[in-house]
């Protein structure tokens, strides 16, 4: 046994066991204070926090503190996965809060869906009965409850990242009339700016911290890797709308993050499966029954593929400066040029914007890239394994290709490599991407929470002629 196997099996040996210890809600001034604290066996111990800015103490005072303490309880639970993957030990004890066993199997299929990228890249067998099991022993004393409190319907709580997604759904919103409150969590520039351009005024600024002790863990050769992140913005959302009293919380996942990155011992690998349709809505029923009663968890975006998102999106020139999606850029606000994410926006983006926007976007023409290429074939579907990122899906990756294409072509100017690669390679054989551009983006997805007089709206701007 050699590599990643082994290191797995080795760090599980070392550290058999993961305590979810406890937490603790303090408030200071207008800040609210979650610390969590979890130790792993024999000796490493953890204290990560998340603070709420901007707090109402008239609000607060509402909230039944076993209101809050079971908000708080559940956001550490996603918050340990974090911490747990560091070596993966056999038994989660959860001391924190209580959970029934319809809640602890909940969880458990949200570790075997939501980790299965950080399985996948690790080499670890999902599957093996022993993998982990999930014992609560909770503390006496911490009794938890769900919030019955209502919640106010005049202000939407949107969570931005900067991207095109949350940029796009903070001008629709505004645009019909929506009242809009954007929830920031370790805001980049980015984030910022898209809610300042969309004419949002009011904000919920969250800091999350992680514990230095579990970075130093990486460098020594722990286990690291994707964790479903967008399972944790849910639990923050709940726990935000309910400390400032709105009733919807949304987010701008489209339809494309259902598509399977990769298939792995006979199942499919979704980068960030708490983007998909499936997580959204489990957690939103889970979010009513255990946490809120009255909380919505929904995505606007949820009945759209990113194709269509693109083309709304392409209707908002004053975001183009400022909307960042490429992660790997986001600690200096810059798309890099270089990655899955930038060539996947790029194609999509090219065939609805003037030439000179799109390179004004993103600082140079990615079609001249020779060297993207393959990553081109890889976003096509045309290598084992498409990137482990936030892509379009691969119809309508191949769908923008085409478009791209034939907008390029009616220039009459040589093409340039990338959109070569695809007239020789890919367009020949695939006769029908013209129609299946033209589907694509008329499709509208019944598969979605989007509450009926959002979906009007979004139905209706999506049929409208641009211009």
């Amino acid at each position: 046994m050699t590599g990643a196997p082994a290191t797995f099996a080795r760090l599980r040996a070392r550290h058999p066991r993961f305590t979810y210890e406890d937490y603790a809600v303090e408030r200071t001034g207008d800040a609210l204070r979650l610390t969590f604290s979890f130790t792993m066996a024999p000796d490493l111990a953890f204290a990560p926090t998340t603070t709420l800015r901007g707090i109402d103490a008239e609000r607060l005072a509402t909230i039944p503190r076993e209101g809050l303490d079971g908000l708080a309880f559940h956001l550490g639970l996603i918050e340990l996965l974090s911490y747990w993957k560091t070596a993966c030990a056999p038994e989660i004890v959860i001391k924190a809060g209580s959970l029934d066993a319809g809640q602890v199997e909940w969880w458990r299929d949200l570790v075997l869906h939501g980790m299965r990228e950080f399985f996948f890249v690790n080499g670890i067998d999902f599957h093996r009965d022993d993998l982990f099991t999930i014992v609560t022993t909770p503390r006496t004393g911490r009794p938890t409850a769900r919030v019955e409190p209502a919640l106010a319907d005049a202000e939407d709580l949107v969570l931005v990242s900067g991207g095109k997604d949350s940029a796009l759904t903070l001008e629709h919103l505004r645009e019909s009339g929506r009242g809009v409150r954007a929830l920031f969590l370790n805001p980049a520039p980015a984030a910022r700016d898209v809610a300042r351009v969309a004419g949002v005024e009011r904000s919920v600024v969250v800091e999350r911290t992680l514990d230095p002790a579990m970075l130093a863990l990486n460098a020594q050769g722990y286990l690291n890797g994707h964790t479903p992140f967008s399972a944790y913005l849910a639990f923050l959302g709940a726990l935000c709308a309910v400390v400032h009293g709105h009733r919807n919380v949304i987010v701008s996942n489209e339809r494309s993050c259902d598509e399977p990155a990769a298939h792995y011992l006979g199942a499919e690998v979704i980068h960030q499966y708490s983007k998909t349709y499936r997580f959204e809505a489990l957690v939103a029923s889970y979010v009513r029954r255990h946490l809120a009663a009255d909380a919505r968890f929904w995505s606007l975006l949820r009945p759209l593929y990113e194709l269509q998102v693109v083309k709304l999106f392409s209707a908002h020139p004053r975001q183009f400066p400022v909307f960042r999606s490429c992660n790997r850029g986001s600690k200096t606000n810059a798309w890099c040029g270089d990655c899955a994410k930038c060539l996947s926006i790029y194609t999509a983006l090219y065939p609805f914007v003037a030439e000179e926007q799109a390179r004004a976007i993103f600082g140079q023409d990615l079609f001249a890239r020779a060297d993207l290429v393959p990553l081109a074939r890889s976003l096509a579907g045309l290598t084992e394994t498409r990137p482990l990122e936030c892509v379009g899906a691969v119809d309508e990756t191949l769908a923008a290709f085409h478009l791209s294409h034939a907008k390029a072509a009616a220039t009459g100017r040589p093409l340039p490599p990338v959109l070569a690669w695809f007239a020789a390679d890919v367009a020949p054989g695939r006769p029908d991407l013209g129609a299946t551009a033209a589907r694509i983006l008329a499709d509208w997805s019944d598969r979605h929470g989007v509450p009926p007089a959002y979906a009007e709206a979004l139905r209706a701007r999506l049929s409208r002629p641009r211009g």
